[in-house]
């Protein structure tokens, strides 16, 4: 036991240590929440750094029951190159958009509209399930301390939502905070995994046995088993959500050099194209998901290995895969079941943060969406530490009434949480296709509209494939919720409150989310853009109303809004990028209209 307490004291007094700080020369330099890597590792990278509690567990328990385990070695090979495809395509967009929005900014400058519209919901309804499964994943691992996995839904649900509370609270407070706290659990997770990983491997060199087979495998015909495979890879794929999540709050990240960048310049000149790849804001994204590209299928292969070699899985002994790894690893070290207690906490703590990116991404997406006219603008509001304070609240209360919806069951959420991934990743490969197509020539362009081409074929047929994997579990109604989202979101748009004129652009976008340089420019120019579809739209829809009704004898006069100011050359808004710019909107402004802020 003495030696379980000092090994504990050892692992989180280096882990504090290392966790970033925020101090006022930050605040003024960079703005009040802007953050840098260590601290965009944490609050961008938790997301995934947690679907190694629940990933691997939801791929075996497609494989399982049938009896299919053993070639789940397949499904992480599948899962690893996924992986690597999509992490490429998104490190490589952090340059052309490294403004934040994502794959909601990328399709808005080189698709259409209506995709944008489209991938904006959908990063909302994902957003609110990453704080839904990674709440409920945490109450899931909880409760296998107790060995109460699965055994009232009522106990996951208060869990999920008390958690889901905990870390609104935190992200309310700022984001140096929530950083600071968040890669502190973060490395405390890193080193007790690596405690767990030495106990496993004595274990399984000690010969301990496999948990006895007590339930007779399903029968599953070659084709059924494909089914499975295809159904358990794409399970283990959910945490491609957390590369969408960096390219959309780049925003909130400083534009300087990492420390070893800094370094790297100076003392190896040689490696410069490397560096100039990993500088600025764009390289701090891109440090984030460079871990991305091996994390996912390095710990799906750990956690799959040895749950294969002990035969546990999720509810084997009412608790989770990796709380039944965690329990034979820890069990061969000194004082090992305080480990497994606090590993098994610490789960909880690593889950309900994992919320905090989901939180910071709604932030990060909602302003622009009110800036456009999607939400109204009532939603708006940055408080002095640099936070939307009422889009983290409406998001936190959607999050709690879905986990009550849903049972307070992990497995019903993950199917509607996973589907929303794929999508905006197919858009991002879209908008990458089509900057490299208009930005490079030669071999440059041909291999790279190649690879871009590859990543959207890979995306859409995951996409596809998501919906009919997760059919029988729901796939058909997050196909349903989708089609209404992207309807209510064209809805919301040629009411009466998707209107934007000018003056009220500027005042959403400058004033009251205070936000300012190339960024503000972007959003202003995809603001008008998007009133632009509106107009299009209203004038069709009146044309065919008119027509409609002449076909009865019916005919009235037509009443048409103002045409909207045009948005221009997506170029010529970045074109304006320094401090002193004027805003985009500025000769169309009204004597007195605004103030700067």
């Amino acid at each position: 036991m003495v030696f379980s307490v000092l090994l504990l004291i050892v692992f989180i007094f280096l882990s504090w240590r290392a966790a970033p700080r925020e101090n006022e020369h930050d605040q003024h330099v960079h703005g009040v929440g802007q953050i840098g890597v260590l601290a965009a590792i944490a609050l961008f990278g938790v997301d995934y750094f947690t679907s190694y509690y629940y990933a691997t567990g939801e791929l075996m328990t497609a494989l399982h029951p049938y009896g299919l385990q053993k070639y789940a070695y397949i499904a992480v090979v599948i899962i690893a190159f996924a992986n690597f495809v999509f992490g490429l395509l998104y490190m490589f967009s952090l340059g052309p958009f490294n403004e934040g929005g994502g794959s909601y900014t990328a399709s808005m400058r080189y698709l259409w509209p209506t995709l944008s519209l489209i991938v904006a919901v959908t990063l909302i309804q994902d957003y609110v399930l990453t704080i839904v499964v990674s709440a409920l994943s945490g109450g899931d691992q909880l409760l296998s301390i107790l060995g109460l996995y699965g055994k009232n839904w009522v106990y996951h649900f208060l869990i999920g939502a008390l958690l889901a509370f905990i870390t609104w609270y935190l992200t309310i407070r700022g984001r140096g905070e929530s950083a600071k706290v968040v890669f502190a659990i973060i490395g405390i997770f890193v080193f007790m995994t690596i405690t767990m990983a030495i106990g496993l491997l004595i274990a399984h060199f000690k010969g301990v046995p496999a948990v006895p087979e007590t339930i007779a495998p399903l029968p599953a015909s070659l084709g059924q088993a494909i089914f499975h495979m295809l159904t358990a890879s794409m399970k283990g794929m959910v945490a491609l959500t957390g590369l969408e999540a960096v390219s959309n709050g780049i925003q909130f990240m400083k534009n300087e050099d990492a420390s070893l960048v800094t370094w790297g310049k100076k003392r190896l000149p040689r490696l410069m194209g490397l560096w100039n790849f990993y500088s600025g804001k764009s390289g701090i994204g891109r440090f984030v998901q460079t871990s991305f590209l091996f994390y996912g299928g390095l710990t799906t292969l750990f956690l799959t290995f040895f749950s294969i070699r002990f035969d546990v899985f999720d509810g084997t002994f009412g608790r989770t895969l990796v709380g039944n790894l965690a329990f034979i690893g820890f069990g061969e070290i000194p004082g090992g079941l305080l480990l497994f207690w606090v590993y098994q906490i610490l789960a909880v703590m690593m889950l309900a943060a994992a919320s905090m990116t989901a939180f910071q991404d709604a932030q990060a997406t909602e302003w622009r969406d009110v800036a456009i006219g999607e939400i109204p603008e009532v939603i708006v509001y940055r408080d002095r530490r640099g936070t939307f304070t009422r889009s983290v609240t409406i998001t936190f209360g959607l999050a709690v009434v879905i986990m009550f919806l849903v049972r307070g069951q992990t497995t019903v959420a993950v199917p509607f949480y996973g589907v929303g991934v794929f999508m905006p990743i197919t858009a991002m490969g879209l908008a990458v296709r089509k900057h490299i197509q208009t930005h490079y020539t030669g071999r440059t362009k041909f291999w790279g509209m190649l690879g871009a081409s590859f990543a959207v074929a890979l995306s859409a047929t995951v996409f596809i494939g998501q919906l009919v994997g997760k059919w029988h579990e729901g796939g058909w109604v997050a196909l349903v919720s989708f089609t209404i989202l992207a309807l209510a979101a064209h809805g919301m748009l040629i009411s009466p409150l998707g209107f934007r004129e000018p003056t009220q652009i500027h005042r959403i976008v400058r004033e009251k989310a205070m936000v300012q340089g190339a960024m503000a420019s972007i959003v202003e120019w995809q603001s008008l853009k998007m009133q632009e579809y509106r107009h299009s739209l209203l004038s069709r829809i009146s044309l065919f109303t008119a027509r409609f009704f002449e076909g009865f004898g019916v005919r009235r006069p037509l009443r048409y809004e103002p045409v909207p100011v045009p948005a221009g050359d997506y170029d010529h808004a970045l074109h304006v990028d320094h401090p002193e710019a004027p805003s985009l909107l500025e000769p169309y402004l009204k004597p007195d209209s605004h103030t700067d802020k």
